[in-house]
Formats: C-alpha cells, sequence, structure tokens
C-alpha cells in the first residue's frame, strides 16, 4: 500500500477514534441533564407545580446558546438539536399532551413537534375547533393550530375561535410549507380530483390551474385526512407534505407546488396558562373600534404615545351587526413591561371589545 494511502487511513483511523470519545461525552453529558431534569421535577412536585413546559424559560435558554454558538451550527439547526434535547429532558419530569389538527401527517403536526420536539403525546383532532375544545376541557395541556398564511392570511377557523376561547397564546411557530401532489400512482395524466384543506389549494392556484385545469378541487379539514383517503384511489391525488407521504405510501407526483417559493404558516401554541416575559416577547390582542370619527385612529394611539410597535393588524367582520369589524393585532412586547402595560390601559378604555390574546416568546428561525 503507497505510504500516502497508509496516512490517510491512519488518519481517518484517529478522526473515527476522536468520534467515539466525543460521542461517549455526549451520552454522559446527556445522562446528567436527564437526572438534573429529574430532580427538577421532584422539587416541582414537593412544591405542588405542574408547570412542566415554560415557555419563557426554554425561549431564553435557545437564545442563549444562539448566542453562544461560534461553531459549524446553523441558528435552524441549533435550535432543532437542542429543542430535541430538551424535550427529551422535559419527558423525564412528565410527559405533555398537544392537540393538533389531525391525522397524523399535518403540517400541523410538524408545527407541534418544531416546538415542543417528539417526545410528546399527540392527540389529533378532526377539525380546528375540536383542537381547541381538547385543550379548554383538559384533554390535552396544550394546543397547536394555524393561524395566518404568507400567501392566504388569516385561518379563518382559527381566527373565529381565538374570539371565544379562554385559551392564551403561549408561542408561536413560522413553518416553511412546501407542498407535493401526491397519489397513488406515478402517473399525473390520470389524476381527475385533487383534495386538500381550502388554504393548500388556495395556495397552489396557479400550478393547478396550468397542470391539471380540468381536475375537480375538493376541500376537506386537512392535508393528512386528504392523504389517508387517496390511499386506494388511482385517480386522486392530496396536497400534502413529505411527511404525509411517508405515513400513507403515497409517491411524489410533483413537488414545490405552492405559487410562492417563501410559502410560510405561522402557528400559535395555546394554553390555559399565560406565559411570563422571556425577555424577547411579542402580544397579540383582539380588538374593535368605538363608533365615531377616525375610530381606528383613536384606538391605535396609546400605542404610539407610549412608543409600542404593531407589526401586524388584520380586520375581520365582527358578525354581530354590518360593517362592523374586528381587529387581530400583534405588538411587540410583553403586556407586563410597563410602557406595554400603560398602552394596553389606555387602549383597553378606548376599545369597543379588548382581548388579550397572550403575550409569548418571540418565534426562533423559520424551519423547513
Amino acid at each position: 500500500m503507497p505510504a500516502d494511502s497508509t496516512n490517510a487511513e491512519d488518519d481517518l483511523r484517529e478522526h473515527r477514534r476522536r468520534i467515539d470519545e466525543i460521542d461517549e461525552r455526549i451520552l454522559e453529558l446527556l445522562n446528567q441533564r436527564i437526572e438534573t431534569a429529574r430532580r427538577i421535577g421532584g422539587i416541582k412536585h414537593s412544591r405542588r407545580e405542574s408547570d412542566i413546559y415554560r415557555p419563557e424559560r426554554e425561549a431564553r435558554v435557545l437564545r442563549r446558546l444562539r448566542e453562544l454558538n461560534r461553531g459549524q451550527l446553523d441558528e435552524a439547526g441549533l435550535e432543532a438539536l437542542f429543542r430535541e434535547i430538551i424535550s427529551i429532558t422535559r419527558a423525564a419530569e412528565g410527559g405533555l399532551k398537544v392537540a393538533i389538527l389531525g391525522p397524523l401527517g399535518t403540517y400541523t403536526e410538524a408545527a407541534a413537534r418544531r416546538h415542543f420536539g417528539s417526545a410528546i403525546q399527540l392527540t389529533p383532532q378532526s377539525t380546528i375547533d375540536d383542537i381547541f375544545r381538547a385543550c379548554e376541557n383538559g384533554q390535552t395541556d396544550f394546543a397547536v393550530a394555524p393561524v395566518e398564511n404568507s400567501t392566504e392570511g388569516g385561518v379563518r377557523a382559527t381566527l373565529d375561535r381565538l374570539i371565544t376561547t379562554p385559551l392564551r397564546i403561549c408561542g408561536e411557530v413560522h413553518l416553511r410549507v412546501q407542498h407535493q401532489l401526491l397519489g397513488a400512482n406515478e402517473k399525473l395524466s390520470d389524476i381527475k380530483r385533487v383534495i386538500a384543506h381550502a388554504q393548500s389549494l388556495a395556495q397552489c392556484r396557479n400550478w393547478l390551474r396550468d397542470n391539471l385545469p380540468a381536475a375537480e378541487l375538493i376541500a376537506c379539514h386537512s392535508n393528512a385526512e386528504a392523504a389517508a383517503q387517496v390511499q386506494n384511489e388511482p385517480t386522486t391525488a392530496a396536497i400534502a407534505g413529505a411527511r404525509a407521504a411517508a405515513r400513507y405510501g403515497l409517491v411524489a407526483l410533483a413537488t414545490g407546488i405552492e405559487d410562492e417559493p417563501n410559502n410560510t404558516t405561522r402557528f400559535v401554541v395555546l394554553s390555559k396558562r399565560p406565559a411570563p416575559s422571556s425577555g424577547d416577547d411579542k402580544t397579540s390582542l383582539l380588538l374593535s373600534c368605538r363608533n365615531r370619527p377616525g375610530a381606528l385612529f383613536h384606538l391605535l394611539r396609546p400605542l404610539l404615545n407610549h412608543g409600542v410597535d404593531m407589526t401586524r393588524i388584520e380586520s375581520r367582520p365582527s358578525k354581530t351587526g354590518l360593517w362592523e369589524y374586528l381587529f387581530f393585532v400583534d405588538i411587540t412586547g410583553h403586556s407586563e413591561q410597563p410602557a406595554v402595560a400603560a398602552a394596553l390601559a389606555e387602549l383597553k378604555v378606548e376599545a369597543g371589545l379588548y382581548k388579550n390574546l397572550g403575550s409569548y416568546p418571540v418565534s426562533g428561525p423559520v424551519s423547513r
């Protein structure tokens, strides 16, 4: 064997030995972390505390790790890795039950796993209303629901339930949505019907018009439900993601069929408990104007007066009167911060309807 080949083999063997040593150290540290988590759980139990998940604490941990990171991991990879470590560690204190839109394989499942990690018990629900109901009645600890899409705007069913629910928003997830056309066979020309959630059909309308102009478009409760339906229907396709394709054994007839390449959906995480300040938060509000000239200006003026930045406003018909609207508003900061609290106190007086939907940590990097 040539000398240079021998040297390369020796170098490879040494690097592999180093990898084994590093893996052993990682395993030892992970076990130490889990044992520490169990002790924390014991302390909480003795104090009759049941909050296994603390969104503000986890947000601070991840933010600190991003600031410390000087190595090879990008921000999204770092967060994904440590969310999984935190999830496994958290499971040592006790499990979390999370309501999602089912069946398994939905983007809502992906968002829940992105936020909580994989060491959770998912409870799939048939509709968005059922997601809220499962958490409201104590069947689950948390709920995850889509609230808006970068292409199609607000998700009506979620916005409607935010009006009435006692749940509070305690987190958010931004998920890059990459649609695939899935079928039981490999022939796009055989497809006569396409099934998907109404939002997904809308997000792919141009592609469908150009590639399947004669296909019947059918809306259903979720994309995973659509994927499950087409398993034995060779002339029907579903719009869903790679997770659904793998779960239901379907073939990708086309990929990347969303009309906007940066198509992103924002999901909210809900619970019965408000989230304390993490140091980098936003607050979501539900408001209506009083019937007066310049009503919207007067409604929002307290934010300007106290230097509070408004990052989003969306209007919806109130359903209580002709041409009356509700406004969903996001602002920077936590409702416990002095400037935000002062602005909200004035806004509450000015508003015809005022509801604080929750203050929660700002989401990390967008996940694919």
